[in-house]
């Protein structure tokens, strides 16, 4: 039986604000954005979605004051909820932030829900508990790039379902070793990646040590340079807190912390469950970036040459030009989510729409299998960047979750011409110098590039130029 959506409630931005003094309608309002009174569950359909979806783009764009919650005195950027050591002197904070009113403030290249320059660059520091540390050293944290959103629900699908496929091996091969009292050992393949081998024994043992690229949980986290996050709800709570202070209750509220205003700042319920349901859903439907057809007939031609040459040099080996897809059915809290982002078994039933009913999904491929093909250029997977030779992308000093200094989830290249500049820190300013910057398992391909003579070298170039956000 189809379970149908909790009605949404929104505050209308232009008539039905209270203001701070009523006899004067100039004076600053004193709720700025528009919030979902009660959570969606259930099947929604496209009228419902586009409710859900416009608070969502309110929350995105809106910047937060005060008297909404903004603002963490009393706590830090820490993921798990800290209580950072003194008061904060300053609202905002340059390096341990807040350091945005807004999420559009960073996301914005080339318009809302898109990257950022290198002036929005954000300071990565788990668990930190000094919260005004205002250093750059990178022995205080990791400098990072803004990245884009664009086809980030398309992302999260093909994440769910290779984490799915490889689950399923480790049961089967668990199952097979049981049953024929023998080690067996599988390769973790799904979409055409693999993650190297396990090895499960009669006794239930699994030997992990040759996984490559993904956590030994088998969960692929597709978000965040290190492929650390795993969902867009985390990653949207992650972000609130670290960059505006607005704390959601699914995470810092009593029932995990024990206190209704962790953060000290005279304001509870920041960001509701439903609120941050509104963000997932917006960015979750952001239309995926294309592949542009140039008007200039001499650029579709060295186009067409170029992705010729990306694929003869091996950069289609990490950047695969596209992952099959089997649903365009996203649940939002979704299966993998941790511990301090809402599960689905806190929900009645999770929120669920289907993508296909959105405009631009029209044009995704499909193959013959009728799966939709996603043109993300990448392969959800952590490579090793740097070498003895080529370390441009080993600046950090600080690990993430585990992941070594030098270890990046492969950057999806569809977007890659709207959004310079370049690296995970955004400091390089152009595609050649970004190739140029490859080592580790990418060396041999940037060695093939730079071999290359200069035409052929710009035909590729002017190929990731037609990878645009439009």
């Amino acid at each position: 039986m189809r379970t149908s959506l909790i009605l949404v409630g929104l505050v209308c931005l232009s008539a039905t604000h209270s203001f701070a003094d009523n006899t004067l309608p100039w004076a600053e309002k004193t709720d700025a954005i528009g919030r979902i009174t009660q959570m969606p569950i259930g099947f929604l359909g496209r009228e419902e979605l586009d409710v859900l979806v416009q608070a969502g783009e309110e929350l995105f764009e809106a910047k937060f004051k005060k008297s909404e919650g903004a603002g963490r005195p009393m706590a830090t950027a820490a993921i798990l909820p800290t209580k950072a050591r003194r008061l904060s002197k300053t609202a905002f904070a340059r390096t341990s932030g807040p350091d945005a009113a807004s999420c559009g403030a960073c996301h914005n290249e080339p318009l809302l829900g898109g990257a950022g320059d290198f002036v929005t660059n954000v300071f990565v520091s788990e668990g930190f508990t000094n919260a005004d540390f205002d250093s750059i050293n990178p022995q205080f944290s990791n400098e990072r790039g803004t990245n884009h959103l664009f086809g980030a629900g398309l992302i999260e699908l093909l994440a769910r379902e290779i984490t799915t496929d490889l689950h399923d091996i480790r049961r089967n091969a668990l199952k097979t070793a049981r049953s024929e009292q023998k080690p067996t050992r599988v390769e973790l393949t799904s979409k055409g990646i693999s993650y190297g081998f396990i090895t499960a024994l009669p006794d239930g043992v699994l030997q992990l040590g040759e996984i490559d690229g993904i956590d030994t949980d088998l969960v692929v986290r597709p978000f965040s340079q290190k492929g650390v996050m795993t969902s867009l709800r985390q990653f949207t709570v992650n972000a609130s807190n670290h960059h505006h202070g607005m704390q959601a209750t699914e995470r810092f509220g009593a029932r995990w912390t024990g206190e209704s205003d962790f953060d000290e700042d005279g304001m509870t319920e920041e960001l509701s469950s439903a609120d941050v349901s509104a963000l997932v859903a917006w960015q979750a439907t952001l239309r995926p970036p294309i592949v542009a057809k140039p008007d200039n007939a001499e650029w579709q031609a060295a186009a067409e040459k170029g992705k010729q040459v990306f694929d003869q040099i091996g950069c289609a080996q990490c950047h695969m030009p596209a992952l099959p897809l089997n649903s365009l059915q996203f649940d939002d809290p979704g299966l993998f989510d941790v511990a301090g982002t809402l599960q689905t078994y806190q929900v009645e039933a999770p929120a669920t729409y289907d993508l296909a009913m959105l405009e631009w999904a029209e044009a995704l491929p499909r193959n013959d299998d009728g799966q939709v093909m996603v043109p993300l250029f990448g392969d959800l997977k952590r490579h090793t960047m740097t070498d003895s030779e080529v370390d441009a992308f080993g600046n950090e000093l600080m690990s993430q979750r585990f992941v070594d200094r030098n270890i990046f989830i492969t950057a999806e290249l569809w977007g890659v011409a709207s959004t310079a500049p370049y690296g995970h820190r955004n400091d390089m300013y152009d595609l050649t110098e970004v190739i140029s910057a490859h080592g580790g398992d990418a060396r041999a391909s940037r060695d093939a590039y730079l071999a290359l003579d200069e035409v052929l070298q710009q035909q590729l170039i002017a190929f990731l130029r037609t990878l645009e956000i439009k």
